[in-house]
């Protein structure tokens, strides 16, 4: 298809329709061409239905008007999306034992290394702000490191957060869309009634029991400045995210690569640097191979790892010091901060370590399922962990002063520590793998959400859709990963500028899973406030401790996360501006019908596929090409790239359709609608033969409705059947007036209307003594056979390449932002026609330069 990743943000859809009946009017020759007024509020689109039949009454006396009572107001996009065919398969149920066994193993490889890891560093930076002055300061520390594994990683993520999955994607984005299915919160006007229809939206309306849900709902669409906070919220959450992505290698092979400073004496922290460059240019040169086949090559490995982690720490509880099991009494953390007042302060920093990777655990949830993430980490890691610590508290219980540098690798008993390093050294890979395909994830959400430039995504599993690779963020993670362990010479400072990074993204998530709590869930009040009170205030605790230290060097990650946010902010404005100053100045329909059938020009047989952004209008770019080229196609269809705030769309629900002009001028709309985890692999031949049958399904679907109008105007002494005509049920039980007709043309009233349904599973062989039935059969085959052979005359791309200007009155700082920061990176974005193999011959490309 034409344009890669080119739609916006399509985030606040529509509830379910109004169940609200109006009065309408109605002309014998209403048609449901496409109009030119917007459709945003039930009000203006009253008021334009009673206006058209007014002017058609003024326009023909001789017009059929009557007043009826409608249903909900539906367009033919509506009628489209009705049909449903069902929920989306999950892609991970009906596995075997042995496919279930590969998962878990891939699950540790991809999921868990970040938090596996956390040992190799976790008590040398808390022990490098707050030294031991005694067997109490161990305790006390084991004791806080103890309690944040089972609040953060336990009790906030795997038992809450995961369950805040958008059908199974997690991370910032995905909390983002879906709030915004259920909330009009995006700031594109782009939205349609006939998104809520996709068999995967699941959308839930919130009851009229509870007004608190009602009341936030009305609350975030009817303010601009909450939207805005909320979508600020959203990006500095992800770019905190893609600064995990750079400060999560670093600090991995690192601390990794530094337990050689143990086992030889020689070697020194220019040495470990050395190495752990090298480690890292390893690492992610590999990350093109995949998250199925890196995972699974990789998932015995961490598992041996965790084993270790379990078994050297019973070792060591055995060997030296049990008491330290008095550390689960949470009293101790009290005695520590007293002990060492803001010694203790400056340790949380540290202490968080350990919970580092509780976000990768939500982000990289589209690899796996929930309940597999869940059982995996309480029965396995958690206990895993918490032995490992425990195992290094007893030793540093006997050994408090020397051990306290490298406390992980000074544990490890000397005939075992070569096994032990070469373990911990692909556990750090691994780990830093987790994060980067957290990365991946998440920028593939904000892009096809409108908020991230286009880039090239490779997919590296044709089972799971979820697994990608994008390679211009691989590489760009590398150099700046490399810059970081370069340029900070300190482990301890590393670790401070991690706890930024996690923090960042913790409490953005804490705020979205509250608002998901309130608007979706609906539960409790008290449970809700329990939850933001107590988990947004641990980790502004936890915040304040390390933006204490941020003058150390952590700064530049802060730094890194801030040019990462602005560049998702710019890219959202300028796409909001681009796609408003496309709404204002689309063609009219009165110029339309002024230029006639033949568009003012010549109409040239094959079918041109216009690509916009415009999900409703005619965009001002088709009237460049009408001034433009001597001679337009045939057959013109509007296709519009639409992603809608849902994972995957199914096949079948691809393609709405409608006229868009009088049947004579052969033009058409589609929304070509995706989820941003839909893959988008068709070549241009596979996309055009799906348009051209949805098209003439379409085109059989409208007659058949025009049909069943039709039948029911036979017959006008008989209410019920004229309602039992004009009814429309739609799968999910409700029920829609056809009274305004939706699917019909522009005709001459002064005929009498005498249709009979075309639908292929209704179409026998009619008796020559109906002539009405046999143009009405005639009429629809001669469309269609104009569809056809447009077809075979060709198919060609109409591409237009719409810029933004700022205007000359405009202030500097938006002439700044549009004029040359948005326009350098739409200028060196992924170009909507790297997506295609179409040959350069089918392709026809205008620009068209917009002032904003």
């Amino acid at each position: 298809m034409a344009e890669e990743e080119e739609s916006e943000i399509d985030g606040g859809l529509a509830s379910m329709d109004s169940t609200e009946s109006r009065w309408v009017f109605q002309d014998e020759d209403d048609s449901e061409i496409e109009d030119d007024y917007d459709e945003d509020d039930d009000a203006s689109q009253r008021t334009a239905n009673t206006a058209a039949a007014l002017d058609s009454e003024d326009e023909d006396d001789n017009a059929e008007q009557r007043l009826i009572r409608t249903g909900p107001r539906i367009d033919s996009f509506d009628v489209e999306a009705l049909e449903i065919p069902g929920a989306v398969r999950n892609e991970y149920e009906d596995f075997s034992m042995a496919r279930r066994i590969s998962l878990a193993f891939q699950t540790l490889g991809v999921v868990f290394g970040d938090v596996g890891t956390s040992p190799l560093y976790t008590f040398s930076v808390m022990f490098s702000k707050a030294p031991i002055n005694g067997k109490e300061d161990v305790i006390g520390a084991l004791s806080l490191v103890l309690y944040t594994l089972i609040l953060i990683p336990l009790v906030k993520y795997v038992l809450v957060v995961l369950w805040a999955n958008d059908d199974g994607e997690g991370g910032t984005f995905a909390l983002y869309s879906l709030i915004c299915r259920h909330a009009k919160v995006s700031l594109l006007p782009n939205q349609l009634p006939s998104d809520a229809r996709i068999s995967s939206f699941r959308l839930k309306v919130p009851s009229a029991e509870l007004e608190r849900s009602l009341k936030i709902k009305e609350r975030l669409e009817n303010s601009q400045a909450l939207k805005k906070l909320l979508l600020m919220l959203v990006l500095a959450g992800t770019s905190m995210v893609i600064a995990d992505g750079v400060i999560t290698p670093a600090m991995s092979v690192t601390s990794a690569v530094s337990g050689l400073k143990v086992g030889v004496e020689a070697i020194g922290e220019g040495e470990v640097r050395m190495i752990s460059v090298a480690f890292l240019v390893i690492l992610f040169s590999v990350q093109k191979f995949g998250t199925s086949k890196v995972g699974l090559a990789v998932g015995p490995a961490l598992f041996i790892w965790f084993c270790s982690l379990a078994g050297f720490g019973i070792y060591n509880l055995v060997k030296y010091d049990t008491s330290v099991l008095r550390a689960f009494n949470p009293v101790h953390i009290y005695y520590f901060f007293k002990r060492n007042s803001t010694k203790a302060w400056y340790c949380l920093g540290g202490c968080l370590l350990c919970a580092t990777g509780s976000e990768a655990m939500f982000a990289d949830l589209c690899y796996f399922s929930v309940r597999s993430v869940q059982l995996t980490f309480v029965f396995l890691v958690l206990p895993c962990l918490l032995l490992g610590y425990l195992g290094q508290a007893a030793y540093l219980m006997e050994n408090p002063g020397l051990a306290a540098e490298q406390a992980f690798f000074s544990s490890i008993p000397s005939g075992a520590f070569w096994p032990v390093f070469l373990i911990a050294n692909v556990a750090a890979l691994i780990a830093s793998r987790a994060m980067t395909t957290a990365t991946f994830s998440c920028i593939k959400q904000s892009t096809a959400l409108g908020c991230f430039p286009r880039l090239k995504i490779i997919h590296t599993s044709r089972k799971f859709m979820g697994q990608i690779y994008i390679p211009v963020i691989n590489w760009f993670l590398l150099a700046v990963c490399l810059v970081f362990v370069c340029c900070i010479s300190s482990i301890n400072e590393i670790g401070n500028a991690y706890g930024i990074a996690e923090l960042g993204v913790m409490m953005m998530t804490t705020i979205l899973v509250t608002i998901v709590m309130l608007l979706i869930w609906q539960i409790n009040i008290v449970i809700v406030l329990s939850f933001l009170v107590f988990f947004l205030g641990l980790e502004l605790i936890f915040f304040s401790s390390v933006l204490w230290s941020v003058v150390d060097g952590s700064w530049i990650i802060l730094v890194f996360a801030v040019i990462m946010f602005l560049i998702m902010y710019i890219w959202n404005y300028g796409s909001k501006l681009k796609y408003e100053t496309e709404v204002k100045q689309k063609l009219s329909m009165d110029l339309m019908r002024e230029l006639g059938s033949d568009l003012g020009t010549i109409r040239a047989p094959g079918i041109g596929l216009l690509y916009n952004e415009l999900v409703k209008g005619i965009p001002a770019i088709f009237g460049h090409f009408l001034t433009t080229l001597p001679a337009i196609h045939s057959m013109i269809i509007f296709v519009c790239i639409k992603y809608v705030p849902v994972p995957v769309v199914p096949q079948s629900e691809r393609f709405l359709f409608r006229r868009v002009c009088a049947k004579g001028y052969h033009i058409f709309r589609c929304i070509a609608r995706y989820g941003y985890k839909d893959v988008r692999k068709e070549n241009h031949q596979t996309f055009e033969q799906l348009l051209i049958e949805s098209l003439e399904k379409f085109i059989r679907r409208e007659a058949q409705e025009r049909s069943l109008e039709s039948d029911g105007d036979g017959d006008t002494d008989s209410e019920d059947e004229l309602s039992a005509s004009r009814i429309l049920i739609a799968p999910n039980g409700s029920v829609y007036s056809l009274g305004v007709p939706l699917l019909s043309e522009f005709r001459d009233t002064s005929k009498p209307i005498l249709e009979a349904s075309t639908s292929e599973e209704m179409r026998p062989v009619l008796p020559p003594a109906d002539p009405a039935m046999s143009d009405t059969e005639h009429s629809l085959e001669r469309e269609l056979s104009f569809i056809r052979k447009a077809k075979e005359s060709g198919v060609v791309y109409l591409l237009g390449h719409g810029d933004i200007r700022a205007r000359k009155d405009s202030w500097f700082i938006k002439k700044l932002v549009i004029n040359y920061f948005y326009a350098f990176l739409r200028k060196n974005c992924r170009r909507g026609i790297a997506n295609l193999s179409v040959p350069h011959s089918n392709l026809m490309q205008v620009g068209m330069t917009y002032m904003v």
